[in-house]
């Protein structure tokens, strides 16, 4: 498996060149040269299977001969294990053609606990091999860095520098990630707002001398084995439900686009998968761009999803890579006038083929709240609001008559990370797993930081110890 940049300029590289690196050098972003396929009876055969069986299994697709079949079987069966319900990824049944995947039954109560498991692994596996040591950086709107740091806390090859919105994340996603104490951990609160410290992932990976100084790499769904492992609860909720013999919907709250381009990359791989439903808060832009072309930030306003409280969307590059024809100089182009301008068009053909796949829908703060306490009232469950956001925007597309047939709505986090909406919405204050009750009487650990990409290079750089 060889994997390409999005702009054409960065070599091909192997997996391990994308699980390290993360960003391109050109800026761009990697993707399999080909898009690896499996036939309807290979999917099919998944029905029933252990899920980490099913993990594994596609991962080879992706990995090439960076991992054997064993050793790949043997990470997964570890990691999905400590996972608290026995399906990993169950689906529940809410309406007569609806169904929730649950997505937070990991260590830290989020979908991304999914890949960011298995990513640590492979990052101790690679470098222990190459005798090497990486730091790892991570943008999050709240749950991937509770998700990064859990999974490298323990990794005795990386360090792990998150950098979150200060103010801008709930008190619950905070402490997940600011109550661990490790010496390879390094928690930076940013005065800005998510955008503002995905601009600075970005800048810090485009400072090539910065980057080998202090060997950095990135977990973002920038990096392209995120997105792979992702693709698998894709896979076992249509066996699960159908066998892959009829098309299954996908509605996904969407922030930076990593979550529905995995649902994306399942169906190039041969996956019956009907429409994927871009679900965003009021920060719209993705559904904005899908509906009139218009992708130009509008500034970010913060919401009772907050990790969707996003403008600029990375992984929205991948798709428009394959949608303009795999064309690098015409996006590098396209991506080159964007960061120039701080807006784009896209074309009418560029829509149109979007369209093929994708449907959107924006849901506004009170909908959201609605929908929350509506779940409760008929179901006897809570739901957080990002789930709310989908679960609006799956019923209003089905009864405008735009989403027919089975769907199912990710369910990207658990109800008691963001436990001041949900109680406002229901008047129940949802508890925590027995895992994480002591969270709020453990001693918080973090730096503060100035929306500044010198800031951070500095704090960086002082933590490992080097000057510049």
């Amino acid at each position: 498996m060889k994997y390409v940049s999005t702009r054409g300029l960065a070599p091909i590289a192997s997996f391990e060149d994308v699980l390290l690196t993360g960003l391109a050098p050109d800026g761009g972003l990697y993707v399999p040269a080909a898009w690896p396929t499996l036939s309807a009876a290979q999917i099919k055969a998944m029905r029933g299977r252990p899920y980490a069986n099913v993990a594994a299994d596609l991962m080879t697709r992706f990995a090439g001969d960076a991992f054997t079949k064993a050793r790949l079987h043997e990470i997964a069966e570890d990691v999905y294990r400590h996972f608290d319900h026995p399906d990993v990824a169950p689906l529940r049944q809410v309406g007569e053609e609806d169904w929730i995947l649950e997505l937070f039954h990991g260590p830290t109560l989020a979908f991304k606990d999914f890949a960011m498991q298995l990513l640590g692994r492979f990052f101790d596996d690679v470098l222990a091999r190459r005798d090497e040591r990486l730091t790892i950086i991570a943008a999050t709107s709240g749950d991937t860095g509770a998700a990064a740091i859990d999974a490298l806390k323990s990794c005795e090859h990386v360090d792990i520098v998150v950098l979150h919105p200060e103010g801008r994340v709930t008190d619950v996603q905070r402490r997940m990630m600011t109550t661990i104490n490790a010496p390879n951990v390094l928690n930076i609160a940013v005065d800005g707002a998510f955008d503002d410290c995905q601009a600075i992932v970005k800048q810090l990976f485009a400072d090539r001398s910065f980057v080998e100084d202090v060997k950095l790499g990135g977990v973002n769904s920038i990096n392209w084995a995120r997105l792979a492992a992702q693709t698998v609860y894709y896979f076992t909720a249509v066996a699960s439900l159908t066998g892959n013999d009829k098309a299954i919907n996908f509605v996904v709250p969407t922030g930076n686009f990593g979550d529905v381009f995995a649902g994306y990359v399942a169906k190039q791989m041969g996956l019956n998968v009907g429409r994927l439903v871009v679900a965003t808060n009021t920060n719209d832009i993705l559904h904005r761009a899908m509906t009139t072309g218009d992708y130009a930030p509008a500034g970010v306003s913060p919401t009772v999803s907050p990790s969707m409280d996003i403008q600029v969307a990375s992984n929205f590059e991948r798709l428009l890579f394959d949608v303009m024809g795999r064309d690098a100089n015409a996006l590098r182009e396209k991506m080159e006038a964007f960061n120039n301008d701080g807006e784009m068009q896209l074309s009418a053909d560029n829509r149109t083929r979007i369209s093929a796949d994708f449907a959107s829908y924006a849901t506004t703060e009170e909908a959201t709240i609605n929908e929350i306490r509506n779940h409760h009232r008929t179901t006897s469950e809570l739901i957080d609001p990002h789930t709310a956001v989908a679960r609006a925007a799956a019923q209003k597309l089905r009864a405008k008559g735009e989403l027919v047939g089975k769907t199912v709505t990710l369910s990207t986090a658990h109800s008691a990370k963001f436990p001041e909406a949900v109680k406002r919405a229901t008047g129940v204050a949802p508890t925590l797993p027995a895992a994480h009750a002591e969270l709020f009487n453990k001693t918080e650990h973090m730096i503060h930081a100035s929306n500044d990409v010198t800031a951070i290079k500095h704090a960086i750089t002082s933590r490992a110890g080097r000057s510049g």
